[in-house]
């Protein structure tokens, strides 16, 4: 479609532009409504109802708008990675459970850090640097092997989607998460939020996946996702003369700066760091948890979550039940006393990454 559209950039350029536009709707959106995975399965009790009818109301509306989508052949997912007729389910697991105990030391997933870092916290800036790095060491580097050894492990699908009537699967889904979502934990307006930021899902993968379509020259069909684009951000950073950016770079940085101009317009900026050496550690090996999680597991909690659960994807459903497991067991054992950041008194001064 994207030849009808006579614009006079190419599709990347074009792909880069609707990364940083559709970043900087998520960025703003999350940082107000504070949208997180982690809060809603490892967070304080009275935080977890609230945090997951916001999430389920953004799964909600990112579920009707990507089987619509399907439906009226404006996309398809028959060539994506999701829907691999071997599925990886070693990888899978073992990646969901390390990258949920990561976002858990780190106090929230990549998606919550990337807000953070526009808010002013650079504890989150530092904690992406080093999960971008472990993750390009596992998807090119030297903790490649790694990934192929476990992702050689699989088990054939005759269909690699939830078996039956996409339709069927898609009510189930949509009327679960709406019976969730609409406890009255949250307040209406981070219910809408949610809602806006699951509206983000199907216009991502209809944006690249339909309307920048070039015949000629191909972009990735690509949604709301932080592992891969995170990677591909760092190297692009480093070495731009001769890697390309796209979509995914694009999204990173129009993430940080729509939470960066939301939270200086309404007084939430603040400079926050590291206090303790043992903090430190903390943070670092979560960062290095989520980096290796998130590439063996296909996508973290936006990736193969609020964007792949849409799709009906086996894969991604393994993976996101998979990642909360991992960090709910991780949440109870560090509430059970086992040591994580050191010094008690440095609890308060988390609070506000989370």
């Amino acid at each position: 479609m994207y030849e009808q559209l006579g614009l006079d950039v190419d599709p990347r350029q074009a792909a880069i532009i609707f990364g940083l536009l559709v970043g900087f709707l998520f960025g703003g959106l999350a940082e107000a409504s504070r949208f997180c995975f982690r809060r809603m399965v490892a967070g304080p009790r009275g935080e977890r109802r609230a945090a997951s009818d916001v999430w389920f109301a953004g799964l909600a509306v990112a579920v009707i708008g990507t089987q619509i989508a399907i439906a009226q052949g404006v996309i398809s997912f028959e060539e994506h990675r999701f829907f691999a007729a071997d599925l990886p389910w070693l990888a899978i697991v073992i990646g969901g459970l390390a990258f949920g105990a990561g976002m858990v030391l780190t106090r929230g997933c990549v998606s919550r850090l990337t807000v953070l870092a526009g808010t002013g916290n650079l504890r989150a800036v530092i904690v992406l640097l080093a999960f971008a790095f472990v993750a390009h060491a596992t998807l090119k580097g030297v903790l490649a092997p790694v990934r192929t050894t476990l992702g050689a492990v699989t088990l054939p699908l005759d269909k690699a989607s939830l078996p039956g009537n996409p339709m069927i699967w898609s009510a189930i889904i949509v009327i679960a998460a709406l019976t969730i979502a609409l406890r009255s934990e949250a307040r209406k307006r981070d219910m809408v939020l949610g809602a806006l930021i699951g509206a983000l899902v199907p216009l991502a993968w209809v944006g690249t996946g339909y309307v920048l379509f070039d015949e000629f020259d191909p972009i990735a069909m690509e949604s709301l996702s932080f592992t891969s684009p995170a990677a591909e951000t760092l190297f692009w950073g480093i070495a731009s003369s001769s890697i390309p950016a796209g979509f995914g770079v694009g999204l990173l940085g129009g993430v940080v700066a729509g939470a960066l101009v939301l939270s200086v317009l309404f007084g939430r900026f603040q400079w926050q760091s590291f206090e303790t050496p043992r903090q430190t550690g903390r943070y670092f090996a979560g960062a290095a948890l989520m980096g290796v999680g998130g590439v063996l597991a296909g996508g973290c909690t936006m990736g193969a979550g609020l964007s792949g659960i849409p799709t009906l994807s086996i894969a991604a459903i393994l993976a996101v039940v998979s990642i909360a497991i991992g960090g709910k067991v991780t949440a109870q054992l560090l509430r059970d006393g086992v040591p994580s950041s050191g010094a008690t008194q440095t609890t308060r001064s988390q609070a506000p990454a989370a």
